[in-house]
């Protein structure tokens, strides 16, 4: 059974960054992005994707993190893609809710082919752990954009930004886990009528 690993870097006069995927890992987790708040979200999708992650950027953080966040985000799709291969014999779709005290947020993806975010979620605060919130939405744009993933994410519930924030990372490990699983049913078969994703 071929490996599903990636690495995939990005080398912009904003940003340079190298992303390592394992997608059958254990959930090992290493980052050094200069965004600790971000790092302590990219853990999530590690552990509860049960993916190994290794993360490694420098960007222009002098101006702000926005660069840094969204090319991750597209950095991080990439490799997933590459990773994926031809989506044969994976589950394709997949969910989770995942409540943090007050907070409870639902993940939706489909590794359909087709970029989409349909993103519906008021914060809070404007800020949490330092980082503009309104970066999440462009790392997961950056995401969807290069896994080639329609991704709906619901945050149902929360009034503390930290929680609504990590409810929403762990939610998309745990959806991603089920999406890229491989369905011992489908044998290899491609998970689309149309014969190809």
């Amino acid at each position: 059974m071929a490996e599903r690993i990636a690495t995939v870097s990005r080398d912009t006069l904003e940003t340079q960054i190298t992303v390592s995927v394992n997608l059958d890992g254990q959930g090992h987790f290493a980052a050094e992005t200069g965004v600790p708040f971000l790092d302590h979200m990219l853990e999530q999708i590690a552990r509860h994707g049960l993916i190994d992650l290794d993360i490694h950027a420098k960007g222009d953080l002098h101006i702000d993190e926005h660069h840094t966040v969204e090319d991750i985000g597209i950095t991080l799709g990439q490799a997933f893609a590459k990773a994926l291969i031809d989506k044969r014999g994976i589950h394709r779709y997949g969910h989770a809710y995942v409540p943090l005290d007050e907070a409870l947020s639902r993940v939706v993806i489909d590794f359909s082919g087709r970029p989409g975010l349909f993103m519906d979620v008021e914060f809070t605060r404007a800020a949490t752990g330092g980082l503009d919130t309104q970066l999440f939405r462009e790392f997961f744009q950056g995401f969807v954009n290069h896994a080639q993933a329609t991704l709906h994410i619901d945050n149902l519930k929360g009034f503390n930004a930290h929680h609504q924030i990590e409810t929403i990372f762990k939610a998309f490990g745990r959806a991603l886990r089920m999406s890229i699983e491989r369905d011992t049913r489908m044998a290899g078969q491609m998970p689309s009528t149309k014969g190809c994703l």
